[in-house]
């Protein structure tokens, strides 16, 4: 197959490992392929066994020094460094995954927000002081706690829907907290990590303090779960996936950010037009393909033909196709096998009566903005992660009913509530199982310094977000001193 013409300036890659400040090359390789034309883009290594033990025991050997303005100044040069270099960035994360520019664009500038936060967070004094002479049983005392970083080595795995930003939501924190950690990428997108670890080193990072092993997850990802000098893994991806993870992991600290099938549930007394557009766009922004993408609309019946009717024209004005293009809204899922697997769960849900009201098309790895009406809650499309551009809404009559629905899911990620009304976005705050409520906005609504995370089978409850994911990275050691009052 041809290259497109707007890649005919991409410098195919040959890409090594990075250890202990080397990019190592290695006999067997892995291919990444770019989704819209299926061209091979770039040659991988692949780590062995013996690299990622070797990977965690340069890092286990080193104790970073780096004092509290080391790691600010480290880290908002590596932000200024990525967004000198946006365009180029964009370019990068599409060529490997398929997403439009105009998705990765803002990746871009989402992975630049968390080096920012996670920099001055780095300043900011964690300690806490408690006084004793509180209770007759008090003396004249004070007790101070203190973080430090990790006596072991971080290992993180990421998944391939946002190759830079899920990176450096692991790498930040780590650094800002002075962690070593060892990541391996999605084997589908590793080459936006492998550019953000050659960034950290020219903004001054040692090396060890941040390595990159790349291959096949069946055969490094449980080497590097299993390392006894390994700390806390922090995995983000599949539920089933997770399970494992946290299953092999044994004593250690885990941190799983897993699936969900996140509702966004529209009210009778909510704007309509602006709702229809807000939840169109999280449906299908990032192909579909975030784990807090709208996944099933629940919406009052009173008002489902019209807000259905508003869905399917904001549906139709979607562009999708290359997504190099400028003007293109929505590109490719990951490769033509994730598209197959929408397009079945699509085309099993019609066939069980639901009503497609645009799209259900398939061309390779596209799949079309789709809009599916009269969803039954039991269905697959609504209790499984379709993860793409699909839109199914279950009409619901009561704010009852539409609480039951939204808690019958084994996942509990996040979820959007449209009203005007108080006392009912409240009762949703109280009564939805899920780890963030968004009222008026879509469920994926967060900024990156704000704690994220579901429970249920959508995590262990366990926070991300740059200041949570820093507390996770850290030990609080707590000491006393005299004090006279």
């Amino acid at each position: 197959m041809s290259a497109a013409p707007e890649s005919a300036s991409w410098r195919y890659r040959h890409e090594g490992l990075r250890i202990g400040g080397e990019t190592l090359n290695r006999d067997r390789t892995f291919a990444v392929h770019h989704p819209h034309t299926g061209d091979r883009v770039a040659t991988v290594a692949m780590a062995t066994a013996d690299d990622v033990r070797h990977a965690v025991l340069v890092a286990e050997r080193f104790r970073s020094r780096l004092s509290r303005h080391d790691r600010y100044t480290i880290l908002m040069r590596a932000r200024e460094l990525i967004d000198s270099r946006r365009e180029e960035w964009a370019r990068l994360i599409t060529m490997e995954s398929g997403l439009c520019l105009k998705d990765t664009d803002y990746e871009v500038g989402r992975a630049c927000d968390v080096l920012m936060f996670a920099a001055n967070q780095a300043l900011v004094d964690d300690g806490e002081i408690y006084s004793c002479d509180l209770t007759p049983h008090g003396r004249a005392r004070k007790v101070f706690t203190t973080r430090e970083p990790l006596l072991g080595v971080i290992g993180a795995i990421t998944p391939f829907n946002h190759p830079l930003n899920q990176v450096v939501h692991k790498v930040a924190p780590a650094v800002a907290t002075n962690n070593r950690l060892v990541l391996k990428p999605s084997e589908k997108t590793p080459l936006a990590a492998l550019a953000f670890a050659d960034t950290l080193y020219e903004a001054g990072l040692p090396p060890p303090m941040f390595q990159v092993v790349t291959g096949d997850p069946a055969e490094i990802g449980p080497v590097l779960i299993g390392d006894p000098h390994v700390e806390l893994v922090t995995f983000t991806g599949g539920t089933e996936v997770g399970k494992r993870v946290a299953a092999s992991a044994g004593y250690r600290r885990t941190v799983v950010e897993l699936g969900g099938t996140d509702p966004a549930i529209v009210l009778d007394d909510a704007d309509l037009a602006e709702t229809a557009r807000l939840i169109l766009l999280g449906a299908c922004k990032n192909s579909g393909q975030r784990c807090t993408a709208v996944k099933r609309v629940l919406v009052q019946a009173g008002v489902a033909d019209e807000f259905v009717a508003l869905l399917t024209e904001q549906a139709r004005q979607l562009r999708t196709g290359d997504p190099f293009d400028s003007q293109t809204d929505i590109g490719t899922v990951i490769d033509e096998q994730a598209a197959r697997r929408i397009g079945a769960a699509v085309d099993d849900a019609v066939r069980a009566g639901a009503v497609l009201r645009h799209g259900g098309v398939r061309s390779g790895a596209h799949y079309a903005p789709t809009v599916l009406d009269h969803v039954v809650p039991t269905m697959a499309v609504v209790t499984e992660e379709v993860f793409g551009p699909v839109a199914p809404v279950v009409r619901f009559t009561t704010d009852e009913e539409a609480v039951q629905i939204a808690n019958s899911s084994r996942y509990a990620l996040s979820a959007g509530v449209f009203t005007k009304g108080l006392d009912r976005a409240l009762r949703f705050v109280n009564e939805l199982h899920a780890g963030t409520v968004n009222i008026g906005e879509v469920p994926g609504y967060r900024i990156e310094s704000t704690p994220f995370g579901g429970i249920k089978d959508s995590g262990l409850g366990y926070k991300e977000g740059v200041v949570e994911t820093m507390k996770a990275y850290t030990n609080v050691k707590t000491f006393s001193l005299p004090w006279q009052p």
